[in-house]
């Protein structure tokens, strides 16, 4: 019976009726090179995380960002959950938060045992605000997590300064923002750690 049912049966009626310019929202852009590197992994018989176009990946993309290394891992929570862990957030702590982000953000200060304090955003760039993060520390406050939203780099040198001025720790959640650039800066270079996500609809997709 699940053999007879068509293959993503909303793309195929759906693709008529989209623009010429219109870039989907979950429909990964691809260039064709994609299957050949896919039955290249595969028939070398090596698919794990310590194959060879993993490897390279991690290579490349920390190279890009300016950054001494990249590690992969199943997706953009995850890897927030495992920096703020490999950074020691747990228990008793508080990470400030944008109020406006995916869930993800705040799941993964959730998931370490630790509290999301949610500051608000500026409604000139949807990024958190550093004014409303000052007013949002505590003494249990550990770290801010700004999101990068949309790919617009969040105001991080007014969070580093507040960062050091309270001795705390500066996670970006870069996930939106492959690419993005404050000064010559990139972004996932801007905190003292970063997690970026490659979902479908991300600017890059794995």
């Amino acid at each position: 019976m699940i053999e007879q049912l068509p293959l993503f049966p909303y793309l195929e009626t759906q693709e008529s009726q989209r623009p010429p310019d219109f870039i989907p929202v979950y429909t990964p852009l691809l260039d064709g090179r994609e299957e050949k590197y896919v039955l290249d992994a595969v028939r070398s018989g090596w698919i794990s995380s310590l194959g060879r176009y993993v490897t390279r990946f991690e290579e490349d993309f920390a190279r890009f960002c300016g950054v001494r290394a990249a590690v992969s891992v199943s997706n953009g929570t995850v890897a927030l959950h495992l920096a703020l862990h490999a950074l020691g957030i747990g228990p008793g702590d508080e990470v400030i938060v944008p109020s406006l982000t995916f869930v993800a953000t705040a799941n993964a200060v959730h998931y370490t045992g630790a509290t999301p304090i949610f500051a608000d955003v500026d409604a000139a760039t949807w990024c958190i605000d550093p004014a409303d993060v000052a007013r949002r520390i505590t003494p249990r406050t550990r770290a801010i997590m700004p999101v990068h939203l949309y790919g617009h780099p969040a105001p991080m040198d007014e969070l580093r300064a507040l960062a050091e001025e309270h001795d705390l720790l500066l996670v970006e959640d870069a996930a939106e923002a492959h690419g993005a650039q404050i000064g010559t800066r990139m972004a996932g270079s801007l905190g003292d750690i970063a997690a970026f996500s490659f979902y479908a609809n991300k600017i890059i997709t794995t």
